[in-house]
């Protein structure tokens, strides 16, 4: 009668392929407590629970004994995931939390797995007050979703629609406890300060203000979606692989060149930009000139230009000088520098010198009657510089050498080559193919 009398609270499960779970982020506090619950009732029998153990509260070792037995008395599964929390994150305290929970959570799921959370409308509320008071756009007002893509699979918000108030009374109406995080009740989260103070007098004021902030983030998610569409009508226009076409986002409007880059980043996995980065890659990156090597940053992103091509990746480490390492036995070397890994089905034959190239050296590679300027043969191949610094030169001697993937001399060829030691490299750059034989 119970699974009759509450399952109101959930909409209809989403499908879900054969042998995927719903993973359910349970924290402890009320909201998760609830959704756990509710979904047991339910009779969803292939349910397990994901606790994030923060570390960042002396009760942490707690919260997590709680959730376990929690679990154990609804006869769900349960993982305990550790974060680990950076100092000086330029996403703050609760951005950094976030984002390690979220990495958590994603590294628990199975393909095909959709990991429910248990935001509710007050939060929803919340969260687009707090962006239009950041000045965000329409994707920021359309806020949280309740059912989006979230690889390996999809992310669930069966409580959107729900209350605060509801989710109360259906815990109280059960008997459940939960645990109360004290951070939700500091003022110096701008979130607590909003939910403590900010709101209730505007509640008082405006009855049903909670269900307008969710009518207009659903209105926002409307037109997010046409944008979207737009940009990827844009994107099959102008793109050139992985990157984007220069000179195709220059014959855009600004608008649309705005919302295609924001659509092309997020696609490829990294922060929205704001409308400030967005000017600056107008003015210094696709202003700059086209023999320029202009590069833009912020927090896990790079943009950079070559010729007439746009760039974005995760941010480079610095390459090391002199040689990287010597590779006397194995058959896999990491390199330093994002300068990814060399493998082979055997350890060398000899020893060899794994190093960076040097931009002025020459090479004359096999079958060629001269030697050839290093700079220039990857100009003619169309490599970017910061690619470039990065391929591995592997040489015997002055003489013998094989820059990966580009070139061989003679001496090489016929040192290791003609003896069958062949291998690869293996990178994370776009626009060179993975893995690279020599």
């Amino acid at each position: 009668m119970a699974s009759r009398r509450y399952t109101h609270l959930i909409p209809a499960l989403p499908a879900l392929p054969t042998g995927a779970r719903i993973v359910v982020a349970c924290s402890g506090g009320l909201d998760s407590t609830v959704l756990l619950h509710a979904l047991t009732m339910r009779g969803v029998d292939a349910l397990i629970a994901v606790h994030v153990h923060h570390g960042l509260q002396a009760a942490a070792d707690d919260w997590a004994q709680h959730c376990q037995a929690l679990c154990n008395r609804l006869g769900v599964p349960m993982q305990l995931r550790h974060a680990a929390i950076a100092d000086g994150d330029d996403a703050g305290p609760e951005g950094a939390a976030r984002d390690a929970r979220y990495a958590l959570l994603r590294a628990a799921m199975q393909p095909g797995d959709v990991l429910a959370t248990a935001h509710h409308r007050d939060d929803q509320a919340e969260t687009v007050l707090l962006r239009l008071l950041r000045g965000t756009g329409v994707h920021g007002l359309a806020a949280m979703r309740p059912l989006i893509d979230f690889a390996p699979g999809r992310l669930w918000r069966p409580l959107l629609d729900q209350p605060r108030a509801a989710i109360r009374d259906y815990a109280l109406q059960q008997g459940l406890t939960w645990i109360d995080d004290p951070h939700n009740q500091h003022l110096r989260y701008t979130r607590s300060w909003l939910r403590g103070h900010g709101l209730p007098p505007w509640r008082e004021r405006f009855p049903g203000i909670d269900e307008r902030l969710a009518r207009t983030a659903r209105l926002a998610a409307g037109a997010a979606e046409l944008l979207d569409e737009r940009a990827a009508e844009d994107h099959a226009a102008i793109a050139a692989g992985s990157e984007l076409s220069v000179s195709g986002l220059l014959a855009l409007s600004v608008a649309r060149r705005h919302n295609l880059v924001r659509w092309w980043l997020q696609q490829r996995g990294f922060r929205p930009p704001f409308a400030e980065h967005l000017d600056r890659i107008d003015r210094e990156i696709l202003g700059a000139g086209p023999e320029t090597e202009p590069l833009l940053q912020w927090p896990g992103c790079e943009l950079r230009r070559y010729r007439d091509r746009l760039h974005a990746m995760a941010p480079l480490q610095p390459v090391p000088d002199g040689v990287w390492v010597e590779w006397t036995s194995g058959t896999r070397i990491e390199l330093p520098g994002d300068c990814g890994v060399l493998e082979a089905d055997l350890p060398p034959p000899r020893p060899v010198r794994v190093r960076g190239l040097r931009l002025s050296e020459r090479i004359r590679p096999v079958g060629d009657a001269h030697s050839r300027e290093c700079r220039k043969l990857f100009q003619q191949l169309g490599i970017p510089p910061w690619l470039r610094v990065r391929i591995p030169v592997l040489e015997l001697d002055d003489d013998a050498r094989c820059i990966a993937g580009i070139a061989m001399t003679a001496q090489w060829r016929e040192s290791l080559a003609a003896q069958g030691w062949q291998g690869r490299w293996r990178h994370r750059f776009a626009g060179l193919a993975s893995p690279v034989v020599w």
